[in-house]
């Protein structure tokens, strides 16, 4: 006989999943029995839920494919809330096996009993519970089916008398279905905007994550066009690498050739991003998108012509429509101000930035105390890494160097929470992926608030030999909180963070644990912690006044810096 826990774990294991994540508990008992037994899935306990579903969406996200998370009744399942929404807002595809209390006793307010199908109705493509044998396999397999093809969370109840129960010997093995295949956009609305980019003479292009499977016609178009290309932050993977056109990001974490690229055209083409920041978009310009989903049209700027289609077809179809452009004036006043503003990022870059006149006046003002730049820790990073490394960053300045300072060359990949911009993903993020291939390198660009509101599971990459590299920032601040307090001139409150010593918490864990204090010493210990066999954390006290500002200032975000260090100059008790 076959119980019910039985057949979902030796289908997913059939389906390709080779983890599953979670705490162990009560009503899934049975469920973890099963994957106990079953050699294909490993089970991965963690010491918070949340952990487990940042882990099984960085797989998603990662492969494509399904991954697995567990969180038994009540509390458990709570828990797994806020890793499963940056599943839900990266359109990766999670199935969440949760508990439930038995069903007699199910809407009788019993221990720690919530309902599930209501917790979980904003984060999910398809909640329901499991009542019933009789409900076997074709729950299952709505569940994965739904979360393959709509690219989102399917959370499936499971309650505690149920996983245990035999199914009938009729009961069918479950099938799961592939989603459909893609298809171009409509080929008159094609025809319209090879026109409209035939009629523009200086034409930009925002390229996101939607079209990394397009990159050679991503790369056709912008040498046809001689068009600058700004890249969303999901996108650095896949575009940088031997890219002649891209300048770079835009947003806060921007710089000025994308302020360049987007003032100066006549014609921006936007392509598989749904990039949110409306203000930093160019007005006035002659707009094309072109993404997969109807829903990201026209939702953050109005659009003169919708494509609505996979990007590498629909470019396919466009590419022969579209006139070779003969200047390349556009795309050379973009590039010309990138690499003049990589340069001056470099010389911060240096180790001995702060030893020159330049940098000693600088640092008496934003580093008296000498700390490293955070700068430098990530160039150095950049250097050392391998080239088939895979990044997380946590939400916040972590990202900010890394956005600037190391480069998606090679086979490298990047992760994080982008969409949902939560705190505390990147480490989880980096023990999911790890799990997938021990051999590969994993690093954690992880900010000190992100790391400690998840600590605990830096044991988990111990227990399951997971040689995760953690970077950490260590700036004593939520410094991205700090920054958007300044920029609107609010003096800084709340952000300081009163940390132990990280290397030592990390060594008392089981980790090798390295602490940089002195700037001369972080190549070296770049170098050493990312070729350490076993899991490693990194702890490098940064600059805490280190400023990141947009790639086009505004006269207000600076007046706000300046009453913002005029307060805390005043008022600060530090």
């Amino acid at each position: 006989m076959t119980t019910v826990a039985e057949l979902i774990i030796e289908a997913l294991a059939e389906e390709g999943v080779s983890s599953v994540w979670g705490v162990v508990g009560d009503a899934l008992n049975p469920v973890t029995d099963a994957i106990r037994r079953e050699d294909r899935i490993e089970w991965v306990g963690v010491r918070h839920e949340e952990a487990a579903a940042f882990a099984a969406s960085a797989q998603a996200q990662l492969t494509d494919e399904l991954a697995v998370c567990m969180g038994t009744v009540g509390p458990g399942a709570i828990h797994l809330l806020n890793g499963l929404y940056d599943a839900k807002k990266s359109h990766a595809p999670v199935l969440a096996i949760v508990g439930q209390v038995p069903r007699e006793d199910i809407g009788t307010d019993f221990f720690q009993e919530v309902d599930n199908d209501a917790l979980f109705a904003d984060v999910s493509v398809w909640c329901r519970t499991l009542t019933d044998v009789a409900q076997m396999p074709h729950l299952l397999e709505e569940a994965v089916n739904t979360a393959l093809s709509e690219r989102g969370v399917a959370v499936l109840s499971i309650p505690g008398d149920v996983g245990g129960l035999d199914l009938p010997s009729s009961t069918a093995v479950p099938r799961f279905v592939r989603p459909a295949p893609p298809a171009a956009a409509d080929p008159d609305l094609v025809g319209e905007a090879a026109r409209a980019l035939d009629q523009a003479d200086r034409v930009t292009l925002l390229v996101g994550q939607g079209a990394r499977h397009a990159r050679s016609e991503v790369l056709a178009l912008a040498e046809r066009l001689h068009a600058p290309m700004v890249l969303s932050l999901k996108a650095k993977d896949g575009f940088e690498d031997a890219n002649p056109y891209e300048v770079g990001q835009s947003g806060l974490i921007g710089n000025p050739a994308t302020a360049e690229a987007f003032a100066a055209c006549d014609a921006l083409f936007m392509i598989g991003t749904d990039f949110p920041y409306r203000e930093f978009l160019p007005q006035g310009k002659v707009v094309i998108q072109l993404d997969v989903r109807s829903t990201h049209v026209g939702r953050r700027t109005p659009v003169d012509h919708a494509l609505v289609g996979d990007s590498a077809l629909t470019l396919q179809a466009l590419l022969p429509l579209v006139a070779e452009k003969e200047s390349t004036k556009h795309l050379d006043a973009a590039r010309t101000v990138y690499e003049e503003w990589g340069k001056a990022q470099a010389r911060l870059a240096d180790p001995s930035h702060d030893k020159k006149l330049l940098g000693r006046l600088r640092g008496k003002v934003d580093n008296p105390e000498g700390r490293v730049r955070p700068e430098q820790l990530a160039a150095a990073v950049e250097r050392h890494a391998a080239d088939d490394a895979v990044f997380t960053t946590d939400t916040g300045m972590s990202t900010v160097w890394l956005s600037r300072f190391v480069r998606m060359t090679g086979g490298r990949r990047l992760l994080g929470s982008y969409n949902l911009g939560s705190m505390a993903n990147a480490m989880p993020q980096a023990l999911g992926v790890q799990s997938l291939d021990r051999r590969r390198q994993v690093i954690s660009f992880s900010g000190d608030g992100g790391l400690t509101m998840l600590l605990g599971d830096l044991i988990t990459a111990v227990t399951h030999d997971l040689p995760v590299k953690i970077i950490v920032f260590d700036n004593g601040r939520l410094g991205m909180v700090k920054l958007e307090m300044e920029q609107v001139g609010l003096a800084e409150f709340g952000t300081v963070l009163h940390n132990p010593d990280l290397a030592q918490v990390a060594r008392a864990l089981g980790l090798h644990g390295v602490r940089v204090t002195d700037p001369a010493d972080v190549d070296d210990a770049v170098r050493e912690a990312l070729a350490h066999p076993g899991p490693v954390l990194l702890d490098v006290l940064t600059n805490p006044d280190e400023v990141a500002v947009p790639g086009k200032p505004t006269l207000a975000q600076g007046w706000g810096f300046a009453i913002a260090k005029t307060k805390e100059f005043i008022v600060s008790p530090e």
